[in-house]
């Protein structure tokens, strides 16, 4: 197999997402949570293999027709964002003005950060929160925290994405990336356990959701805190 044909087949992968993103949403039509969450877990996986994969097989070079950045782009809005934010005001989980206020804030910041230039940063993290809303709605969907404390967190988090904070991608980002990788497959392990048992309260994958997604969120801001250690030259003799 040629690397044309090997970068060709990344392009195809990246737009499996759409698929996923399609039975995400004929899912949430019908109210099924659970399998809802069970697609966009899988397509958040795809999301992460992808990225690896055009770069191993350089797809601008050998697949130049297609743009992986504006395909990956256009499923990350479905199924970071769009499909997420239905999916918490059709739940009811954000009842009334709550609902429709969540959903316009969220949809409209994330249309916004998704067409920012400044988004990556040159550690191959992201400037302000990446719109993850999928990974927060699904923590929502198990947890079910009072309505207060879940307007917090969306207007706290549609705030942080025109910040100066920075938000670490789990494979890119080079910077404690041992322990980075490691706690979000832990989150994809927890979020399609939830899933699978229909957000059982008693689940043992919630404290895992938990604990995983304030790693995550808060892991890049750290980072900004503590400086990197720069090796010591020998003097010169």
């Amino acid at each position: 197999m040629t690397q044309q044909t090997r970068a060709l087949f990344v392009h195809l992968l990246t737009a499996t997402g759409a698929v996923f993103a399609m039975l995400a949403l004929l899912a949430a039509a019908q109210e099924q949570w659970a399998v809802m969450f069970l697609w966009l877990v899988v397509a958040f996986a795809v999301d992460g293999v992808d990225g690896p994969l055009a770069r191993k097989y350089d797809v601008k070079m050998n697949a130049p027709r297609f743009d992986g950045v504006l395909l990956d782009l256009i499923i990350d809005y479905l199924t970071y964002v769009f499909i997420p934010a239905f999916a918490l005001f059709q739940s009811g989980l954000l009842p009334g003005w709550s609902g429709w206020g969540a959903i316009f804030l969220i949809t409209f910041a994330s249309a916004m950060y998704f067409a920012d230039c400044r988004m990556k940063t040159e550690d191959n993290s992201f400037m302000g929160f990446p719109g993850c809303w999928n990974m927060l709605v699904l923590v929502l969907f198990a947890v079910k925290p009072p309505v207060a404390v879940m307007l917090v967190l969306i207007a706290a988090l549609s705030l942080a994405m025109f910040l100066s904070i920075k938000f670490i991608h789990p494979v890119r980002t080079k910077r404690w990336r041992q322990v980075s990788l490691p706690v979000a497959a832990a989150w994809v392990l927890c979020a399609g356990w939830a899933a699978w048992v229909d957000f059982h309260p008693d689940s043992w994958a919630h404290w895992g959701l938990v604990a995983s997604s304030v790693y995550l969120v808060l892991v890049g801001g750290v980072q900004q805190l503590v400086p990197v250690r720069r090796p010591v030259e020998a003097p010169a003799e």
